[in-house]
């Protein structure tokens, strides 16, 4: 709820007037957000003039104001207060209008300023660049809303977990500031999820460098699943390929997509890779596989067969890794092909 003005029932002409005077698209402001245009007090002059001064054109003001409306019901206190505060870790200003521009909606949250600030002090203290907290800032803004104590609380769980499992002291920093980097959203988690996952490993008879290989390997989104879901997922996976607890456990380290995705998602993956005439004893060969959608599999067979690879009696190796990793291995498979039996360029010997 907004301090800045009350709700009247009908538009609030003024407010009508500004936003129409800076070539605001008013339709879409009532299309997506209504209600902005129906408080007593807005602030739209002010708000563009402070945009206006960290180098924000018309066309840039006019963006920012239809994507998120409610920047005009902040005082001009409080976005001069959240400039400061990203200022803290933008490089200058043409950065920060840059954010603002791709990310309103995270600058124009005023409600945690508090918490924001102590958060980024916090973050700095810890190693974090400047440029990865602003990612932060725009991707995962919900971790700055947290009290700083939740924060720290969840850091110094993982840090303690991390030397209990037999990381040393001298890579704990290191490591936690790149799990961090990987994946933010771990701070949304409590400490107890934490202990109750990494408990949930060690009962299931992976060794504590096992544990934090998997940490590794997954981003630290091991700490958004559940016990109960690992649980499952695992006992999926041993039905399907059919082996012994010591097996799959190795296939889990081969491949942590098999404890990450949930029994529907693998189920999905499964099907679409049988139905594409794949065995399930090559799939236990390289599990990897299943970190893949069905589309991506699909394009993938499609775009192999058409160089007269045959997927059903080769290795999966060539359907794996990222975009960029197949369109190499590809590209080296298509040049292959494409080489001429002899070289066109050679001189020819003729005999006199």
């Amino acid at each position: 709820t907004y301090t800045t003005g009350t709700k009247s029932r009908e538009e609030n002409k003024k407010t009508i007037e500004s936003l129409y005077r800076l070539s605001v698209d008013i339709k879409k402001i009532r299309r997506l957000k209504e209600w902005v245009l129906h408080q007593d007090v807005a602030y739209v002059k002010e708000i563009a003039g402070i945009l206006q001064e960290m180098g924000a054109d018309e066309a840039a003001v006019a963006n920012i104001l239809e994507r998120c409306p409610e920047a005009i019901l902040h005082t001009p206190a409080e976005i001069n207060s959240q400039k400061a505060l990203w200022q803290l870790v933008c490089q200058n200003e043409k950065q920060l209008i840059t954010l603002i521009q791709q990310f309103p909606e995270s600058f124009f949250t005023t409600e945690y300023h508090e918490n924001q600030k102590a958060n980024i002090l916090f973050f700095k203290e810890l190693g974090l660049k400047n440029n990865v907290i602003t990612r932060f800032l725009t991707s995962t803004p919900n971790i700055f809303y947290n009290p700083v104590e939740k924060n720290k609380n969840v850091i110094e769980t993982l840090q303690i977990n991390y030397l209990s499992l037999g990381g040393s002291d001298a890579n704990m920093r290191i490591w936690i500031l790149k799990l961090l980097s990987q994946n933010p959203f771990i701070l949304l988690n409590t400490s107890t999820t934490i202990k109750e996952n990494l408990e949930f490993l060690q009962n299931s008879d992976f060794t504590d460098h096992e544990v934090l290989q998997l940490l590794s390997k997954l981003k630290g989104f091991i700490f958004q699943l559940t016990p109960t879901t690992m649980q499952k997922s695992m006992l999926f996976s041993k039905n399907v390929f059919k082996c012994s607890d010591q097996e799959l456990k190795q296939l889990v380290l081969k491949c942590p997509a098999l404890l990450y995705y949930s029994v529907p998602v693998l189920e999905e993956r499964l099907e679409g890779l049988l139905k594409e005439g794949i065995s399930v004893a090559q799939i236990r060969e390289t599990p990897m596989v299943l970190e893949l959608t069905t589309q991506i599999v699909q394009y993938r067979i499609k775009k192999l067969s058409a160089l007269g690879y045959d997927i059903k009696s080769g290795t999966l190796e060539s359907l794996n890794g990222t975009k960029k990793d197949f369109e190499v291995n590809y590209g080296k498979m298509q040049s292959k092909k494409e080489r001429p039996i002899f070289n066109p360029v050679a001189p020819i010997h003729i005999e006199d």
